[in-house]
C-alpha cells in the first residue's frame, strides 16, 4: 500500500471537478480522483481508519486534500455534499505543468507534506520491512513464524509438521469462528521470486481434503490470478490465500510484531455531521 501524499492529490482533485462541469458530489469525485493514482489497491481503496471504522481512509485524504483547497481558495466547501471549483481553481489547472514547476506555488505545495502523509508513508515503509524481513527466513523460519502469526490471530493447539513429508500440509490447528470451531491446516512458501499457481493450490486443497475443513496458504510471494480464483471452488474446501502484502498489512492492523509508538493526530468524526432531514423540510 502506497497513499499519494495530500499535495499530489491538489492537481488530480481539481482536474476530476473540472471534468464533471466545475461542480460534483463526492461520491462521484472520490473513485475519479483515485483512477490518477494506479498504485492504489482495492484493499487501499476499502481499507478503514482505525479509529475511525466507519471512515474510509483514501476518502479521508481526499477530504484534508479538499479542505486545504479550500483554505486556498480554489475550492468552494460552502454546499454541503458539494465541492465547487472556484476561479482561482480553475486558472491553477491553466498553468502549464512545466511552467509549475519553476512556479513558487509549486514549491509551496511540493513541500507542503502533512502529518498524515507522515503516517501513511510510515506505514507503507514498516510492511515494507516486514516483508523484507520475511523473505530473509529459511524454509522452516517461516514455518514457524507462519504458526506465531496463526496463534495471535486466534487458531488454537496449532502444531507445524516436522520430519520428512508432509504431504503439503506445513501445520494445522482449530479456528474457532463464532460458535463453531472448525480444523484449519497450512501451508508455508517462502517463494520471493516465482509467483504460487494454480497447481500449487490445487496440490495443497487436496491434501487436506477430508481430513480438515479450512486452508490457509501463505507466502512471502504473491499469488497468480488462476491462483486466485482457484481459492474458492465450489464444493470444495475454501483456502485462504496470504501473499507477502496481505501477511505485511494483517500484522501492522492487530499490531503483531511491529511496535506502535503514541502520536496524537486530531480528526474530525463524519458521522457526527451526518443528519437524516425530511425532504419537506428542504
Amino acid at each position: 500500500m502506497s497513499y499519494p501524499k495530500q499535495y499530489e492529490i491538489e492537481i488530480p482533485l481539481l482536474q476530476t471537478i473540472h471534468e464533471l462541469g466545475g461542480a460534483a458530489k463526492t461520491t462521484d469525485i472520490y473513485p475519479r480522483v483515485s483512477k490518477h493514482f494506479p498504485q492504489l489497491t482495492e484493499e487501499d481503496l476499502i481499507a478503514k481508519l482505525p479509529s475511525s471504522p466507519s471512515t474510509f481512509k483514501w476518502q479521508n485524504l481526499v477530504q484534508w486534500c479538499r479542505q486545504g483547497l479550500v483554505e486556498k481558495g480554489e475550492i468552494d466547501g460552502s454546499t454541503r455534499g458539494i465541492w465547487k471549483l472556484t476561479q482561482k481553481g480553475a486558472d491553477r489547472l491553466k498553468i502549464k505543468p512545466s511552467a509549475q514547476k519553476n512556479s513558487d506555488l509549486f514549491n509551496v505545495v511540493l513541500h507542503a507534506v502533512t502529518l498524515k502523509d507522515l503516517i501513511y508513508q510510515n506505514e507503507s515503509e514498516v510492511k515494507k520491512r516486514i516483508i523484507a524481513e520475511m523473505q530473509t527466513l529459511k524454509p522452516n523460519e517461516f514455518e514457524q513464524f507462519c504458526s506465531s502469526l496463526l496463534q495471535l490471530l486466534g487458531y488454537q493447539e496449532l502444531k507445524v509438521t516436522t520430519g520428512g513429508p508432509d504431504g503439503g500440509i506445513d501445520g494445522h490447528g482449530q479456528f474457532r469462528q463464532g460458535v463453531v470451531t472448525i480444523r484449519s491446516a497450512f501451508q508455508a512458501k517462502r517463494w520471493n521470486q516465482n509467483p504460487v499457481g494454480r497447481p500449487e493450490i490445487d496440490k495443497f486443497r487436496g491434501a487436506i481434503q477430508g481430513d480438515f475443513d479450512h486452508g490457509v496458504f501463505l507466502t512471502t510471494g504473491r499469488f497468480t490470478e488462476d491462483a486466485e480464483k482457484a481459492s474458492i471452488k465450489k464444493g470444495a474446501i475454501t483456502l485462504l490465500l496470504l501473499d507477502g502484502e496481505a501477511i505485511a498489512e494483517t500484522m501492522v492492523k492487530f499490531g503483531i510484531g511491529v511496535t506502535k509508538r503514541p502520536i496524537q493526530l486530531l480528526d474530525i468524526d463524519p458521522e457526527f455531521f451526518r443528519f437524516e432531514v425530511s425532504q419537506e423540510l428542504l
